[in-house]
């Protein structure tokens, strides 16, 4: 068999604002296995990029190790691409985005390569809130190396192996809130009309934003007993909200049933229109966020949606005040001034 997309497409399939059309998008063909949550994100991150019209060649996918960050192979075949050591696609994804400020980062990782290994990766690169997607694949458990309860396993919850996992889990959303993140989001692979929208506004927002996915192993934890499964989860989603995105000059328009919304306005102009439920919080107090994770946790259940919203942080550029233009773009003369430079600084510090 060949892993290898066919070219055939129909002669009028449509295509965006900018004469792309959805193949541009897309990748090779996947070789996880039939089912697997994965490639439903890969597909709403195909979706998300033709829809807001982004050209593939201005987006850089960087990833580590796993079943989830084999998945930039199976979309935006023509963006820049590279498959990091296991744990370290944040540091691979800072020194790029310092290099070069102009591309879109979207990073993808699994529960293992952020929650253990990477940790210290996921901590630095939420402080430091660096201009990137932050896309975790989030299954439980570690499916390349047969299944093993990651980090992320609830506890008391049981995988293909039968055991129930006797350590507390860690909430990445939770922790991404307390280390400041501009933009804290939970969704499913299977509920492509959430996951679409946030994906959107998680590409226009200004600095770190996080979207955790749980996205089921088909093969190792897709019991009626593991939390991570598509039975468990569908049983128990309970999400903050209906939601829309609205990207700026846009002529869509939205009908929501009777009942108030919240518009959370992008940098860019776009809008991320949510429909509130009965329980609504305030989405931009990171304190409400946590009280609300815990209280929905404490119920056995898994809050979905866009947990937390800030804008007014600067990032990692604006921080540490770098230059403009792309480093690859400055000249011999702009990167060594040569040293009277260096010895005029060295006197202003003494």
């Amino acid at each position: 068999m060949t892993f290898i997309r066919p070219n055939f497409r129909h002669p009028e399939l449509s295509t965006n604002a900018i004469g792309q059309s959805i193949k541009s998008y897309e990748g090779a063909l996947s070789t996880l296995c039939a089912g697997c949550g994965h490639d439903s994100i890969s597909a709403a991150i195909i979706k998300s990029c033709f829809d807001l019209n982004l050209q593939p060649h201005k987006i850089a996918k960087i990833s580590g190790i796993g079943c989830s960050s084999k998945t930039p192979t199976y979309f935006l075949g023509k963006a820049h691409g590279f498959n990091s050591v296991h744990g370290r696609m944040p540091s691979v994804t800072t020194g790029a985005n310092m290099a070069n400020r102009d591309l879109l980062y979207i990073g993808v990782s699994g529960d293992g390569d952020t929650a253990s290994i990477g940790m210290g990766q996921f901590a630095h690169v939420v402080r430091r809130n660096l201009n990137m997607v932050y896309i975790v694949m989030n299954n439980g458990c570690y499916g390349l190396t047969k299944g093993q309860d990651s980090a992320t396993a609830d506890k008391g919850s049981a995988s293909k192996k039968g055991v129930p996992s006797v350590f507390d889990s860690i909430d990445l959303c939770q922790l991404a809130l307390q280390l400041g993140a501009g933009m804290v989001a939970r969704s499913f692979s299977g509920d492509k009309h959430q996951l679409i929208p946030l994906i959107k506004a998680a590409i226009r927002h200004p600095g770190f934003a996080f979207i955790d996915v749980v996205s089921p192993c088909v093969t190792f934890n897709n019991t009626p007993a593991s939390t991570k499964g598509y039975e468990w989860v569908r049983d128990h989603l309970e999400a903050t909200g209906t939601i829309d995105f609205i990207p700026a000059k846009s002529e869509i328009t939205i009908d929501y049933p009777p009942g108030t919304s919240r518009q959370v306005e992008l940098h860019d102009g776009s809008e991320l229109v949510l429909q509130k439920n009965a329980e609504d919080y305030d989405l931009s107090s990171r304190k409400a966020a946590m009280n609300r994770i815990e209280a929905v946790r404490e119920q056995q259940h898994i809050l979905t949606g866009l947990i937390y919203h800030n804008e007014s942080a600067a990032d990692t550029h604006g921080l540490i005040n770098t230059v403009r233009q792309p480093l690859n773009e400055l000249s011999q003369q702009t990167l060594c001034p040569g040293s009277g430079v260096l010895d005029s600084l060295n006197e202003s510090l003494r």
